[in-house]
């Protein structure tokens, strides 16, 4: 039986044009929204959306894509907010974190968007995992080209501020008439990147180890950074169950390296990080990757959840 044959045309093209003016209306409503004279921004993830905030002050309306206690890797984009993506004034991106996203930008026709990848230098972090070196960039879901390098640069408090400056640019070139309010939140942003750099180098200066063991290798940066070393469970998903070899892996080196925390995250399991800690006979803590705000998070905003992480790594390191 032909399935079609039972739906009437009339109701078929209702349902088309029931169809067409939900999208109309989505349209609409943003254009709408355009009428209090802001720069409507749109943010792909939470890093991304406070600077935007930060910068753009009282002239910008930023609407963050992934909303608070979702992974940004796993985001889908409804409908709604992939019709809404063209009537952006400007998207701020990291290009091959989140491939709906850069899907969704591509046909979206906006002038003024920026990839932060593009603004500061991403690199190759990873861990030693049954043997093999496994990179922290979630290679499942980054091209061929970006494959392995690693995208969690905003948990370098350096490279974030250099991004905050590529930012800064593109709210500018799409909104010149405020370019210099613009210029002058960039650089009192940068100034609190400043000092919160300067508190991670005195904080964790004289430590007694220098290595931490985290649930998800999101930490490759501020490693990197402050001459510290990650040592991941899972390495690239935070979500996978790691093997026993791994696990016998990170006996040992917890033993050689005097680790005495098990760091696991606010929006991830912390099962398998607490049955490594108990089986360690170490504690547990939280290290926040950043990746969204949640009434979980130990601080309002990046600037505190940062203050948070470095108090969590200087206990874990015996930092005095």
């Amino acid at each position: 039986m032909n399935v079609r044959r039972l739906i009437p045309v009339s109701a078929a093209s209702a349902a088309v044009a029931l169809g067409l003016v939900a999208l109309s209306a989505c349209s609409a409503s943003s254009a709408a929204d355009k009428n209090d004279g802001k720069l409507h921004v749109v943010a792909s993830f939470y890093p991304l959306q406070y600077l935007t905030q930060e910068i753009g002050g009282s002239h910008v309306s930023v609407t963050n894509l992934t909303k608070p206690g979702v992974e940004p890797h796993d985001l889908e984009l409804s409908p709604k907010q992939t019709v809404g993506l063209s009537d952006a004034d400007a998207i701020v991106y990291l290009k091959g974190l989140q491939p709906a996203v850069d899907e969704a930008i591509k046909q979206s026709g906006v002038k003024h968007t920026a990839d932060v990848a593009t603004m500061t230098s991403l690199e190759t972090h990873g861990t030693e995992v049954d043997g093999h070196h496994h990179t922290t960039g979630d290679n499942a879901s980054r091209s061929e080209s970006e494959a392995g390098l690693d995208p969690h640069i905003w948990l370098d408090p350096v490279k974030y501020a250099e991004i905050a400056k590529g930012v800064d640019k593109t709210l500018a070139a799409a909104d010149p008439a405020h370019r210099a309010d613009y210029r002058k939140n960039t650089d009192a942003l940068v100034k609190k990147l400043d000092a919160l750099n300067t508190q991670y180098v005195d904080g964790l200066r004289n430590r007694t180890s220098d290595t931490f063991v985290t649930t998800h290798a999101a930490f490759g940066y501020l490693a990197e950074r402050y001459g510290l070393t990650e040592e991941a469970i899972s390495g690239i998903d935070p979500e996978s169950e790691p093997s026993i070899s791994r696990m016998k892996d990170l006996h040992a080196l917890a033993e050689q390296h005097h680790v005495s925390t098990v760091f696991f995250e606010t929006i991830t399991s912390p099962d398998t990080a607490k049955t490594l800690a108990s089986d360690l006979h170490v504690k547990t803590d939280v290290l926040d990757p950043l990746e969204g705000i949640t009434d979980k998070s130990r601080g309002r905003d990046y600037i505190q959840v940062m203050q948070s992480n470095l108090v969590a790594l200087q206990k874990a390191l015996g930092a005095k």
